[in-house]
């Protein structure tokens, strides 16, 4: 397995790139002038920490989407040697299955070919049959000849 993209995480802190204000909170005789000055500057600074986390998020999911790209292609590339070694497979079961049934026919014709030839000895052992009787009753005459005293 490849080694996969490593993730980084940037940790974002907000800093204090504005000096303090000079207003004092409490000032009766102005108790709106410090907000005022203060709100522009607060609010440049929380879009520049929404920029830097966006900026981040966005570093995350680019590494993220790498990530998952890499993994499909290795998934992708697995599938396919996959679906080859089966395509090699049924191949050659292919091949022994139409080995094995033009063997098949040909131990089909020769018993066919024999249950033929068999047919001819019914025929060749009942002329046997005859010729044992024939041949006893022959034996048979021959020692009643050569008993006689």
């Amino acid at each position: 397995m490849e080694d996969l993209p490593i993730i980084s995480e940037t940790l974002i802190s907000e800093s204090d790139s504005d000096p303090p204000s000079t207003c004092l909170q409490g000032s009766p005789e102005h108790p709106g002038a410090c907000r005022a000055e203060s709100k522009p500057t607060e609010l440049l600074r929380a879009l520049e920490v929404v920029e830097r986390d966006s900026v981040a998020i966005a570093e995350s999911f680019t590494s993220l989407f790498a990530s998952l790209r890499l993994a499909l292609s290795e998934v992708t590339s697995s599938s396919v040697d996959h679906m080859r070694c089966f395509s090699d497979a049924a191949g050659r079961l292919q091949e022994s299955a139409l080995d094995a049934a033009t063997r098949g026919n040909r131990y089909i014709n020769s018993c066919l070919r024999l249950n033929e030839e068999m047919k001819g000895v019914d025929g060749l052992a009942m002329q046997l049959k005859i010729l044992r009787r024939n041949v006893d009753a022959l034996d048979s005459a021959v020692n009643r000849l050569t008993r006689l005293p």
